[in-house]
């Protein structure tokens, strides 16, 4: 009855498959519920192991996920998302009828068990059954518990298993939300308020970036998935909410890639009368509560799949803060900003900074920053006054009016978070926007216009990647490994 003895009797998948059915068969002819029903409990595999106590009664239930056939005394190990239990399971205790019952089981499936407590003389707690209710039974086999999932396709396409297999892929998602938890806490102990904002938008706003498109049929009109919820936490900014923020799925209709995905989970916030300063300061501070709580401090280490450590991210405060423009010229060579537009592209190609036609002059040199600044920047950086024609709803700096005041928080290579002090002049707002859409006049979102001219208080603003923290704080190496269910193409595709 053992999977072990099952796939050595029957290596070809179509026969075992047919055995189960076959024992789904043999017990609907016993009279047994292969689905079972309403089962009632009183623990769980994981916590009754953590909190053991003997001669208890109890009633739990879970997954087979171990089994140990020894003739008419069996031990099996039943698990759900936060552990195992094992189980002692005795002909002559369950009764004839429940282990004729019992004997159609597999690894897989799930069942319930009402019993008392004991240990083994090696010391493992363990539950005798003094009955078996079997609450649904599996029709295809488990992966191997020792291999894990380890097709990739299979990984993501069907989580589920790589759920049931792999340890790890359980920690990260547990640890995910726990942490998506602690985050909505740490921004409500500080007077944060949580909203909720569109999701369809008539001008999708806040960034430039690709929507994705689709058409209400009530209204008759074209609609837009959100790219980010800025515009309209930027309303309530007005409307005198001065604290607000919003944990929001954006849908960016771009490229996917181990940093990509196009559904993401983004935080928002906006505190009225702060800066990009003290945004900077918000994040660092939740970010390293964060890794001190989940993580076990501030040094985060990445392993390879055999457990080596391949690099090692150090969160230690405080984080270095420099200028856009110092660290280009580091990366370039001093002078940079002295070249002209044209000497920039000839540079371009001495440090081997791919560039594409047609690329603007504050392009060109942002390609720079993402290829030898960003991309090898591994502890965290505040990347601070970036050219004003990348953030198009900052405030512009006083001293340098070719820069706006933000930060671009680099950690592991990638951008993590955003923070702003936010634009509220109005008139300036429109020419940015309108500078922004060219042609496209139509994608400036006159409402949000509107209501700026009504008065926004000044306030600094942040974004924060969420998925990327969680590569970062969990080891990930790939987007698709802290997202549930990433975005695949068909099967048939």
């Amino acid at each position: 009855m053992s999977e072990q003895n099952e796939e050595t009797q029957v290596e070809d998948l179509g026969a075992l498959l047919q055995v189960r059915r076959e024992k789904l068969e043999s017990l609907r002819e016993q009279g047994v519920d292969p689905f079972g029903a309403k089962f009632e409990t009183n623990e769980t595999p994981g916590h009754l192991r953590e909190n053991f106590e003997e001669e208890k009664t109890v009633t739990i239930a879970g997954r087979i996920t171990a089994l140990r056939d020894m003739g008419k005394s069996n031990f099996l190990d039943i698990s759900d998302i936060n552990g195992r239990i094992q189980i002692f399971v005795n002909q002559k205790a369950i009764g004839e009828e429940n282990w004729e019952a019992y004997k159609q089981l597999d690894i897989g499936d799930w069942i319930g068990i009402e019993g008392e407590t004991f240990t083994t003389k090696v010391g493992e707690p363990s539950v005798k059954a003094l009955k078996v209710t079997i609450l649904s039974k599996s029709l295809r086999p488990m992966p191997s518990k020792w291999h894990g999932v380890v097709d990739p396709q299979i990984k993501y396409r069907q989580r589920y298993l790589d759920l049931i297999a792999n340890e790890k892929s359980r920690e990260i998602f547990k640890k995910r939300s726990l942490m998506i938890a602690e985050i909505r806490r740490y921004l409500q102990e500080r007077d944060f308020f949580e909203v909720e904002t569109p999701m369809l938008q008539d001008v999708p706003g806040g960034a430039a970036a690709q929507p994705f498109e689709t058409h209400h049929n009530a209204l008759g009109m074209d609609m837009y998935l959100r790219i980010a919820p800025e515009l309209y936490l930027k309303r309530l900014l007005v409307a005198g909410f001065d604290k607000v923020f919003e944990l929001n799925r954006s849908f960016r209709n771009e490229g996917i890639s181990r940093r990509h995905n196009p559904e993401f989970t983004m935080l928002e916030a906006y505190w009225a009368y702060a800066d990009y300063e003290q945004m900077a300061d918000l994040v660092e501070d939740l970010i390293c509560h964060l890794a001190e709580k989940y993580c076990g401090g501030l040094k985060i280490e990445h392993k390879d799949a055999e457990g080596n450590v391949t690099k090692t991210i150090d969160l230690s405060r405080p984080w270095k803060r420099a200028p856009y423009k110092e660290l280009v010229e580091n990366a370039a060579g001093a002078g940079w900003w002295d070249l002209t537009p044209e000497g920039r592209v000839e540079k371009c190609k001495e440090l081997g900074v791919e560039i594409s036609a047609g690329m603007e002059d504050y392009e060109v040199s942002q390609q720079v920053f993402e290829k030898l600044v960003e991309e090898k920047s591994i502890d965290p950086v505040f990347v601070t006054h970036v050219s004003k024609e990348l953030v198009p709803l900052a405030k512009q700096n006083t001293e340098d009016d070719s820069v706006v005041d933000v930060y671009e928080l680099i950690i592991n290579g990638v951008e993590i978070s955003p923070g702003y002090s936010e634009l509220n002049d109005p008139d300036v707002q429109r020419k940015r926007l309108e500078d922004q859409a060219g042609e496209e006049i139509q994608k400036v979102d006159e409402d949000f216009l509107l209501a700026l001219e009504y008065g926004m208080p000044p306030a600094g603003g942040i974004g924060i990647g969420i998925d990327r923290v969680m590569m970062m704080l969990t080891g990930a190496e790939s987007i698709r490994d802290v997202v549930l269910f990433p975005q695949l193409k068909r099967k048939d595709s």
